[in-house]
């Protein structure tokens, strides 16, 4: 079973791209996530993992997440190998969201129920 459950926020602004070959909504993101337990200093350990949501998923994700929003994200984690612009190959470990759960409000809606 390769099914995995996250909860973190986003590093930075959602990306949204159109694949190629099938045109389909494809987003990207960056989720931090902390471990239960901190490192010899006491500090928190934060691993920072790639996620891919496609088509409506996608959207929702580029529509409505930002840089800081508390997310949820289920899915299945893909390794893959591809030929980068330099002609290197590389290799990505990333999460395919089959959900994502928005946990908080936007700023700007918090902002506007404040008001």
């Amino acid at each position: 079973m390769n099914q995995i459950l996250l909860t973190g926020n986003l590093t930075k602004d959602p990306e949204l791209r159109k694949a190629k070959k099938r045109g389909a909504s494809q987003c990207s993101f960056t989720l931090a996530v902390e471990r239960d337990y901190n490192d010899t200093d006491g500090n928190p350990i934060v691993d920072f993992i790639p996620i891919l949501a496609w088509r409506r998923t996608a959207d929702l994700c580029a529509r409505y997440l930002s840089k800081g929003r508390k997310v949820a994200v289920r899915g299945s984690l893909q390794y893959r190998t591809f030929t980068g612009k330099d002609g290197a190959e590389h290799a990505v470990a990333e999460v395919v969201a089959d959900k994502v759960e928005f946990l908080d409000k936007p700023a700007k809606v918090e902002a506007e129920e404040q008001a």
